[in-house]
C-alpha cells in the first residue's frame, strides 16, 4: 500500500486481542450449528487469524485443525483445509462453504465422534488494531532492510490480510513493487508465495531472498 507520500511504502502493524464468545462445541453437529449462527468476527478469527497464531502447517484454519486433532475426523479436516479462504470477499460466503463441507460429511458419517473433556472447540473473536509503525521506504534496497526487521504482525497485515482487503492474490508488497517500482517479475515471485504452506518467518525469508537477488542484479547492471 502507498503512504500519503507518493511512491513510498508505509509499513503497518496488526495486533489482535482474543475475546471469548462463551460458545463451545463438543461434537461436529454442535460445531455446525454454532458456525451457522456465530458472529462473522468469530468466523474471521478462526480462519484468517489462524496464520498469526503460530499455526500448524498441516492445517489452514481452526475448524480443520480441531476436526483433525480432537475429533480425528481426518477426511473432514482435509476438506475444510482445502477451502481457499482468500477466494471469498464476504465472510458469510466463507461460512456457507464451511457449512457445506460439514453437511456433506455428516450425510456420510451421521454419528461423528465426541471430543474428550478439555478438547471442546471454543469460539473466540479477535479485536484487531492496525497502525503505522513509522517506517516508510522509497526503493527496493530500503524495503529489503525493513522487511528483515519488521514484526510478524506487520508481514501478516501486508501479506495475508491485504489479500482479503484488496480482493487479489498479490498482497501489499507485490502490489507496490509492481505498481510503483515497475518490477513485475519480482512482484509475481512474491505473489506466488503460498500463504498456506509456509509460516510467517518462512514467508519473510522467501521475500528477502527474492528481493536480495533483484537488488544484486540491479547493482550488476549499474556496474557495467
Amino acid at each position: 500500500m502507498e503512504s500519503a507520500v507518493k511512491n513510498e511504502f508505509e509499513f503497518r502493524q496488526c495486533i489482535g486481542l482474543t475475546k471469548s464468545t462463551g460458545q463451545r462445541a463438543r461434537n461436529l453437529r454442535e460445531l455446525r450449528d454454532l458456525i451457522s449462527t456465530i458472529s462473522i468476527d468469530s468466523i474471521f478469527h478462526h480462519t484468517y487469524q489462524y496464520f498469526i497464531k503460530g499455526h500448524s502447517l498441516e492445517y489452514t484454519n481452526d475448524f480443520g485443525h480441531w476436526a483433525g486433532e480432537c475429533l480425528e475426523e481426518r477426511a473432514l479436516s482435509e476438506y475444510l483445509c482445502n477451502i481457499d479462504i482468500f477466494a471469498f470477499t464476504e465472510i458469510d460466503d466463507l461460512r456457507a462453504a464451511i457449512l457445506g463441507q460439514i453437511d456433506i460429511y455428516l450425510e456420510t458419517f451421521p454419528e461423528p465422534r465426541e471430543a474428550l473433556p478439555g478438547d471442546e472447540f471454543y469460539f473466540n473473536e479477535t479485536v484487531s488494531f492496525v497502525f503505522p509503525i513509522g517506517m516508510r521506504v522509497r526503493n527496493l534496497a530500503e524495503f529489503l532492510m525493513a522487511i528483515k526487521h519488521v514484526d510478524q504482525g506487520c508481514i501478516y497485515y501486508h501479506f495475508y490480510l491485504a489479500r482479503k482487503r484488496l480482493g487479489q492474490d498479490s498482497g501489499d508488497f507485490a502490489k507496490w513493487i509492481k505498481d510503483t517500482l515497475k518490477k513485475e517479475a519480482l512482484a509475481a515471485r512474491i505473489a506466488s508465495i503460498d500463504p498456506f504452506m509456509l509460516n510467517i518467518e518462512n514467508i519473510r525469508y522467501d521475500i528477502i531472498e527474492f528481493v536480495e537477488e533483484e537488488v544484486h542484479s540491479d547493482m550488476e547492471i549499474m556496474g557495467r
